[in-house]
Order: C-alpha cells, then structure tokens, then sequence
C-alpha cells in the first residue's frame, strides 16, 4: 500500500481535506433546489463508499508499504473491523444532522456551530487515543476555535433577529451533530495503528491499514442510512414526508451525479485525513481537516450570500471568527514540531 511518510505531505494533504470537508455542502446547496436533501444524501452516501473502494483496490493495494487491501482483510480482527463500521454509523447520524441543519440555517451557520464544536470535541477524543505533538499548542489552537463557534453565534442572533429563515431547531440540529461528529473519528482511529509501521508487530495483530478502514466506515456510512435517512424522510424534521419513490421519479442524471461528486468531495477529504495521520498524528490532521469550517462559512457569507440582510455589526463578528480560525488552525499545525 502506498503511504505517506513526509509531514510536510502530510499537512498539504490535511489543507485539501479542509477544501474538500469545506466545499462539498455546495452540492447540497445545488441539488436541493430541485429536490429535498434526504433524496441527495442517498447519492452522497453512495459516492462515499464508491471512492473508498476505487482507493483502497489501486493505492491500497500496490507499493512496498505493508499489507495489500484484500490481505489486510483477510487477517483483521472483528473487533476493529467493528470499530471502523461504528465510526461511519455515528458519523452518518450526525451528518444527517447536519445536512438538516444546512438546509434550515445554511452553511455560514450549520458548519462553524456543528463542526466547529465537533472539532473541539474530537480532537480532545482522538488526541487521547493517539497523544501526538505540544497538548498545550494543540489546546490554545482548539481553544481560538472554539471562540470562533461563540462569534459565529452571535453572527446568527442577529441575523435571526431580522426575521430570516433561521430557526432555534437548525441550531439544535448543530449542536447535535457537532457532539455526534466529535466523537467518529477516534473509533477508525482506533481501528489503525497509531504508526503503520508497528502493523508487523504481535500486539497490533488484526488491525487495520487506512485503506481498509476507510472502506469499513464508509460501508458503516451506507448500511446505517437504510435506518437513520429513511427515519429522516418518513418523520422530517420540517416540511412534509418524502416519499422513497421520489428518488426515482424525481431524479435525473445529473441531480444524481451531483450528490454522488459531493460524496466523493467528502471521501477524498476523509481519506486524506486517515492517510495523513500516520505522519502528522491523527488528532492534528483531524483538528486540521476540519478547518473546513472556516471554508464551509466562506462559501455560505461570500458566494451564497447568507449574511446579506444582516444588520450593522455583523461582519465585525464574522471578520474576527475567521481570524480565531485562521490561529486556531496555525496552531493546530505547528502542535506537532512543539
């Protein structure tokens, strides 16, 4: 399998997931114009668990770097083939809060409130899992994040006030997916040596390499939604039912290939990260990825125009959460070299 061994790669590779983690709800935002966000997410989750397995049958199973992708699944252990499967369930019920919560709030609001506080949440959850770089570097770092969620916050008090389509139940939603999403990654983490290296050795016999626990995730991702997104659809959290027929009657090539490219936006994202972690540390790549935030706000107050009828003050706030972002996420790098 191939792997990356360089930190440098490794933090490069940590900006795309940020871009990807970032820039795939405008996917959402595209296709839901046309029809409901369940209906999207069935070829979200498809696109997933599609480009999980076109890696894991090339770069997973080719170079000198450990064990191929099928010889990896033929010697793993149930126990951490389950815990990368229950990494992709919780991740899917927390997604699908947050995709409620884009559809309600947008993206300038779900993305710094959700995974603003599923940042803080996961690094603290995956940093004890895998201990690596300055705690006290990596700490301030969530930390200046975590001030960013409170501005964002208020951001949408004040647009709220305004009388615009901003609801106390998009919020919730956000709030919940953010304590949800925290917690996924440290159970694929989990499912990996902390050093691929040590893959050879007895005391980490039966776990998995990044390629197959990704496929394992994205499986747990798939498999879970036949339960959570058709409880979504049958008893909406607004608006009426959404009838599973409406995915065939409704859709069209192209809406299809649109929610299938946010799957794999996602995907490249999310395997990045896991390739990355080796090298940098997954609670650092983590931490990093999930910069998306501040990437996911910029889309939603730029190019969607989400704050435009905000009243004075309001950019103020907006400006200074994109700064705590930006040092909360300096910092979050330089915690490896501290």
């Amino acid at each position: 399998m191939v792997t990356i061994q360089s930190y440098p790669l490794a933090v490069l590779m940590c900006f795309v997931t940020m871009l990807c983690w970032g820039s795939w709800a405008n996917t959402q935002k595209l296709a839901t114009k046309e029809w409901k966000f369940q209906l999207f997410y069935w070829d979200y989750c498809i696109g997933v668990l599609l480009f999980t397995l076109i890696l894991a049958v090339t770069m997973g199973s080719m170079g000198g770097g450990g064990r191929g992708f099928f010889a990896d699944l033929g010697q793993a252990s149930g126990k951490y083939l389950g815990f990368a499967f229950l990494g992709g369930v919780i991740f899917n019920i927390a997604n699908i809060l947050l995709v409620a919560a884009i559809d309600i709030v947008g993206m300038a609001v779900a993305f710094p409130v959700g995974i603003g506080l599923a940042l803080v949440i996961g690094v603290i959850t995956t940093y004890r899992v895998d201990p690596s770089g300055n705690a006290t570097i990596l700490f301030l770092g969530v930390g200046c994040v975590a001030i960013a969620i409170i501005l964002d916050a208020l951001a949408y008090r004040k647009l709220s006030s305004q009388g615009q389509k901003t609801t106390l139940k998009g919020m919730v939603l956000s709030v919940l997916c953010g304590v949800l999403m925290g917690f996924f990654y440290r159970w694929v983490a989990d499912s990996m040596p902390a050093n691929l290296a040590d893959l050879a050795l007895p005391a980490e016999a039966g776990k998995l390499t990044p390629y197959t626990a990704l496929v394992l995730f994205a499986l747990g991702l798939f498999a879970s939604n036949f339960i959570f997104n058709t409880i979504v659809m049958a008893k909406p959290f607004v608006g009426e039912p959404v009838p599973l027929t409406d995915y065939f009657k409704k859709g069209n090539p192209r809406l299809h290939m649109v929610g299938i490219l946010g799957g794999i936006i996602w995907s490249v994202g999310m395997s990045f990260s896991i390739l990355a972690g080796d090298s940098a540390g997954y609670a650092i790549s983590y931490g990093l990825g999930q910069g998306a935030t501040m990437i996911a706000a910029f889309w939603g107050v730029f190019i969607w125009k989400e704050f435009k009828t905000a009243p004075a003050g309001t950019n103020k706030l907006l400006a200074l959460m994109f700064i705590f972002f930006i040092v909360g996420l300096t910092l979050i790098i330089t915690a490896r070299s501290g």
